[in-house]
């Protein structure tokens, strides 16, 4: 049989097979259907304002045109570093409609791995947000002179930009261009953006998505997720954290309204919590830093709303089941966990309950089974396996490593081939690093991270359900557990837990609760109550920080 690419080939088909699925259909056919459909975005001041799909097609040529005619074209690289505005939503579309590769840029970085990630990538142009101008003027000292700045506000400009930029701003660049007429035919497996690893160990990796994995991750988590053109869809995750998690282009395909908070403030969660009420928010987007907050702020209110329309997916790490629950209970609101990573777009699971498993299980069980990470969708492969790669069977039972290969899966990781061959399989699976087992209903449980485990005695401990079962205890703000070497058992878990002002959790609170959910030789040797505990760059608990923090706390133990 003919074969084209290494795959067999049967009957020709007669389809459009040439027709490219790129971002740029995405906005162009989302106008045309959707074009009064509303885009609300908050400037500055707090104040909302409203656009429409069309209007920002129209602006989205006008900036593709203003770029195209800095040089940027096929191959170039645009570094985003923006709040959650429209200039952000608008680059997302204005970038890749040029043939550029838009290259998120984490501005919660040190400046150090910000210049590193710019100059690996090769931008040459950055959209910044107004209000950066103290990190534009660190990022200048470590970044090449010929890097074009475009400064992106509503608003006249402060003091001081015209040292960093000596061109227009993005709102004069807007009105000072005609729509691009010659928009680049681009093959769909050109790369339409790139989003940099955030991990603990080593320098950023690059990870550069294609406009065809782009547009299939778009469609499954617009399915999966069941997001529609009724929907509100609030960009609460940053957009420079994994494309914020793809949902800038699932709600254009549908044609859903979307909501960009711009700049927000945890100090000010009740204002969050209001501009969801005001803008009939119905799907968003949120890790439990963001939601757990926001949950007490909801208990604060003597009568808080009802959201029974709202479905947050929650990621990042695995939502606390009593949080899935009270925020279900306090306000009718749905938390269904989303897995994945930068390198897989990120979908690798959801957590949505089947009605042929909801049939057979407890309310209880029911709520128990939120704390899984939920489905594989169609379209990514799992494997389970165990030190030596070979694969374990899916018995809910048996822990392995997952490793995944999918359309939205990256293969490699961008001009770092050391890191590629540490990173994958010989299969082009990518190597996970999270341990777990599938159930028999099909549901991906993790266990613990493959660094992060806890091995005591010859016993590993998951630190991920002890976690969730510490954040269930009422008093308890948020905890972790790590793993501290132990001169007899070689590690035993040591917890970090920060209360709540006015708490009355205790040591042996604390202890007594875990036992129910726990054997006695797991619980924690220590519980030390903290301040806070320190996170990553996109909010992740920093355990290689905390490890090397505490790593005497048991020296003396004999």
């Amino acid at each position: 049989m003919p074969s084209q690419g290494g795959h067999i080939m049967g009957t020709p088909s007669t389809m459009g097979d040439d027709e490219q699925l790129t971002t740029t259909r995405l906005l162009r056919d989302a106008a045309r259907s959707f074009g009064d459909q509303e885009i609300l975005y908050r400037t500055d001041d707090g104040a909302w304002q409203r656009t429409d799909y069309a209007a920002t097609w129209d602006r989205v040529l006008r900036m593709g045109s203003a770029l195209s005619g800095l040089g940027v074209g096929p191959g170039s690289k645009v570094g985003l570093l923006l709040w959650n505005g429209l200039h952000h939503f608008e680059s997302y579309y204005s970038v890749p409609l040029t043939g550029a590769t838009m290259v998120q840029l984490n501005l919660r970085l040190a400046p150090a791995d910000l210049a590193y990630v710019i100059e690996h990538s090769g931008v040459s142009v950055i959209v910044i947000d107004h209000c950066l101008l103290n990190l534009a003027r660190t990022l200048r000292r470590h970044v090449s002179e010929d890097i074009r700045w475009i400064i992106a506000s509503h608003d006249e400009l402060e003091e001081g930009w015209e040292e960093i930029a000596d061109g227009d701003t993005y709102e004069q660049l807007v009105a000072g261009s005609e729509p691009l007429a010659d928009i680049p035919d681009m093959s769909e497996r050109s790369a339409s953006g790139a989003c940099y690893t955030t991990g603990t160990t080593g320098r950023p990796k690059g990870v550069y998505y294609s406009h065809r994995s782009a547009w299939l991750h778009a469609a499954a988590m617009a399915c999966n997720a069941g997001i529609t053109l009724d929907d509100g869809v609030m960009m609460l995750t940053p957009m420079f954290h994994v494309q914020c998690w793809g949902l800038p282009y699932a709600a254009t395909m549908v044609g859903a309204r979307v909501v960009l908070p711009g700049r927000f403030d945890l100090n000010d969660v009740d204002g969050l919590i209001d501009s969801i009420v005001e803008c009939d928010v119905t799907f968003s987007p949120a890790a439990p830093a963001i939601l757990m907050p926001m949950l007490r702020a909801l208990k604060r209110r003597e009568d808080p709303p009802r959201l029974d329309r709202l479905r947050f997916i929650s990621g990042g790490s695995e939502p606390p089941v009593s949080m899935v629950r009270s925020f279900h209970e306090l306000t009718g609101a749905q938390v269904m966990h989303l897995y994945g990573a930068s390198e897989t777009s990120p979908l690798v699971t959801i957590n949505r309950m089947k009605p042929a498993v909801a049939a057979k299980v407890s309310e209880e069980e029911a709520w128990q089974m939120r704390k899984y990470q939920g489905l594989v969708p169609a379209g990514v492969e799992v494997r389970l396996v165990d030190p030596a790669g070979e694969q374990l069977p899916w018995d809910g039972e048996t822990v392995g490593e997952f490793r995944y290969r999918g359309p939205w899966i990256t293969r490699s990781y961008a001009d770092n081939p050391e890191a590629t061959e540490n990173g994958f399989d010989e299969d082009g699976f990518w190597r996970s690093g999270d341990m777990g087992y599938l159930t028999e209903h099909g549901y991906l449980k993790i266990t613990d991270r493959l660094k992060d485990v806890i091995k005591s005695g010859g016993e590993w401990i998951s630190s991920i359900d002890m976690e969730n079962a510490l954040v269930a205890l009422d008093g308890v703000v948020e905890a972790t557990v790590i793993g501290v070497p132990h001169p007899k058992w070689e590690e035993r878990p040591l917890a970090l837990v920060v209360r709540s002002e006015g708490s009355a959790v205790t040591d042996e609170s604390v202890r007594e609760h875990l036992s129910s959910s726990f054997a006695s030789w797991q619980l924690p040797d220590e519980i030390r109550f903290v301040d806070e505990i320190a996170r990553t760059s996109v909010g992740k608990i920093n355990k290689k920080k905390l490890r090397a923090e505490y790593e005497d706390a048991y020296a003396e133990t004999s």
